[in-house]
């Protein structure tokens, strides 16, 4: 359960109908099971114990008092079992039926939870045997044990951290005021539901779409468990379609009528850590509820929770293409504001031939277009230096061309030479000076060049250069507007790609697919027989790798030996078609990520205005206030404990 992580498992079992004696067997052999596979949170199905469709059976004293047998044989039989335990029976309290979900841990029964919300419409009829549970707690006397009873019940582990458990049944969760919300401001983090909800057309996505948006709102994890095979079709059917979620994510589904137990690993720390970013999320502590603390031994949760390679790019390929046009949208509106505000009809653009300044360019042109603005006002500038290659700078011609943009072409040999002169720097030298010079000098000729033309200058930086400082200040740091600031590398790519497959410009699109062929690079450094001589990424480290430690540092608030577990988790599977990386290979490039992300604050503290994308934006104006003399000492010790 180290760094916040909790398997959690919905499970299913044949029902028999009336018959608690089976159904204690089943549910004692399904929680073994689970637990056994590693959940910890175990729940099953509402009234699982008797089965749901009893029907007036459920007022016939023999069923009632099966039930009660039943629950304490389950209690006996799982005194060993390493987990919180939730299953569903009839209870009778002070002369009334209530339908409740049974809280059990090392063979205590905790508590009892009543539901609250009774459906007597439709397919419904719950009224006629049961009472609305209250919310106050009390204790009522079980078969000589003392047990409190009522909603506001709490459950809060011992062995991790921020774990509280709370529990509603079924129909609480599709009222307008859910006991849910209520657990949750209290400070449940995960919600368990005990349900019988039965099949029919449509329901299946709806009640995908509320489990999701629960756990969303709530920002918990939620666990729902629901009837399925064996419970009586005389009238309807139930699905038994498992559902785990976490903050607005589906993490885990059976198949409907697959009867399937699910497990996921619920992100305890991650779901503490969003409630503390979210100022507007407040919880507080509830006079009339009761907390009572469950016993689970302490443990490493083995991982079967899979993470995102690039957290940053949709995985599902039809939601990939709506997200990537939306992006590109996001981007162009943000230009095209800016533009009318100022009543700017040019930009001026350094047009290297690389990725960062494709996709600049490629939202320069829909700008233009949407704008009904004349293209050659797209002043793209070439500045051909000491590390330039023939094939990026074709690639830059041929791509304004293509724009039907103004190309110039302006040399930067002569002018750095002259520099080099001036200040000293030996031209064999090829140290930071030599480089940055060579990058300041660009930025200077876009500035006075937009200073001609009445013109902005468009940046090309992309957020991850930004969060490693791979950028010289004043240099390539430095533009009017930032239109890839909110874009990380790993998305510029797919943009990229994804304009090359949607144009109908055939010689654009040929020229874009070479573009992503070439190697990532500043090209500072004069060519090794013509070829790139300077490759970013062996320099500072695979992009793909820094920006899934950048999402689950800053989105998700994880500390480095956590981002450090995920990404051996995630890079060291070897994947067909994927890059492999080994454990001391991700370690030293994520040390590497916090050295840099630290000490490079102080160019993200002057950022040049853009829009942001994601959820991880790095603008000293918005997301990221962070001092520029901060310490990065205690995320690398961490790192040199692993």
């Amino acid at each position: 359960m180290k760094h916040g992580f909790v398997k959690v498992a919905a499970i299913a079992f044949e029902v028999k109908v009336a018959d608690p004696v089976t159904n204690a067997e089943r549910l004692i052999a399904a929680i073994k099971d689970a637990a056994a596979n590693g959940a910890r949170v175990i729940v099953s199905q509402e009234l699982g114990i008797t089965g749901y469709t009893c029907q007036d059976l459920f007022l016939q004293d023999a069923l009632l008092g099966a039930a009660e047998e039943a629950l304490i044989r389950i209690a006996d039989e799982t005194k060993d079992v390493n987990a919180l335990i939730y299953v569903g029976l009839p209870l009778e309290v002070d002369g009334k039926l209530y339908n409740v979900a049974a809280a059990l841990n090392k063979g205590e029964i905790l508590g009892f939870i009543p539901k609250r919300n009774l459906p007597n419409y439709g397919e419904f009829y719950e009224k006629r045997h049961f009472t609305e549970g209250i919310p106050e707690v009390a204790e009522i006397v079980f078969r000589d044990r003392v047990v409190p009873f009522g909603m506001n019940i709490l459950f809060e582990s011992d062995a991790v951290k921020g774990l509280i458990v709370g529990c509603e049944l079924c129909e609480d969760a599709w009222v307008a005021k859910t006991p849910s919300t209520s657990h949750a401001l209290a400070g449940a983090t995960l919600i368990v539901n005990l349900s019988a909800s039965d099949e029919i057309i449509g329901k299946t996505e709806y009640r995908t779409m509320l489990i999701k948006a629960l756990s969303g709102r709530l920002v918990c994890g939620y666990v729902y468990a629901t009837a399925g095979v064996g419970e009586s079709s005389q009238d309807l059917v139930f699905g038994g379609q498992n559902t785990i979620a976490e903050y607005g994510t589906l993490l885990s589904q059976g198949k409907l009528f697959g009867n399937e137990t699910v497990y996921a690993d619920i992100d305890i720390a991650k779901l503490i850590t969003e409630r503390r970013r979210m100022t507007s999320f407040e919880t507080t502590p509830v006079a009339d509820y009761v907390i009572l603390p469950f016993e689970l031994d302490e443990e490493l949760t083995a991982l079967t929770r899979t993470f995102p390679r690039r957290p940053f790019v949709p995985e599902e390929e039809t939601l990939k293409k709506e997200r990537l046009e939306q992006i590109l949208s996001m981007q162009t509106e943000g230009l095209k504001q800016r533009l009318r505000h100022i009543g700017a009809k040019k930009i001026v653009l350094g047009l290297s031939g690389g990725l960062d300044s494709t996709l600049a360019l490629l939202i320069c042109v829909k700008a233009f277009e949407e704008l009904g603005l004349d293209p050659a006002g797209m002043i793209t500038i070439t500045m051909p230096g000491f590390g330039t290659t023939g094939r990026t700078y074709n690639n830059a011609c041929e791509m304004a061309r293509c724009a039907n943009a103004t190309l110039r072409e302006i040399s930067i040999k002569k002018a750095v030479e002259v520099h080099f002169e001036d200040i000293g720097q030996s031209a064999d030298k090829h140290d930071v000076t030599y480089e940055n010079s060579q990058a300041r000098e660009r930025t200077q000729i876009l500035m006075d060049i937009a200073n001609m033309e009445n013109a902005i200058v468009v940046g090309t930086g992309d957020m991850s250069e930004l969060a490693l400082g791979w950028a010289t200040y004043n240099g390539d740091h430095m533009s009017m507007y930032g239109v890839n600031a909110g874009v990380p590398k790993t998305l510029v790519r797919h943009l990229v790609r994804f304009y090359s497959e949607e144009t109908s410009n055939a010689a654009l699109s040929a020229v874009l697919k070479d573009v992503l062929d070439t190697p990532v690079s500043p090209e500072l450094l004069p060519p090794k027989d013509g070829e790139i001589a300077q490759i970013t990424e062996d320099l500072v480290g695979p992009y793909e790798l820094h920006d899934f430690f950048l999402y689950y540092m800053l989105r998700c608030g994880y500390t480095p030996d956590k981002v450090y577990r995920i990404a051996v988790v995630t890079f060291t599977r070897k994947v067909e078609g994927e890059e492999y990386y080994d454990e001391e290979t991700i370690k030293k490039w994520l040390k590497t990520f916090y050295r840099r992300f630290f000490s490079q604050q102080f160019k993200r503290s002057c950022l040049p205005d853009g829009v942001k994308i994601g959820s991880v934006a790095l603008s000293p104006r918005g997301d990221l206030r962070m001092p520029s003399d901060a310490s990065a000492r205690i995320w690398l010790d961490m790192l040199e404990d692993i």
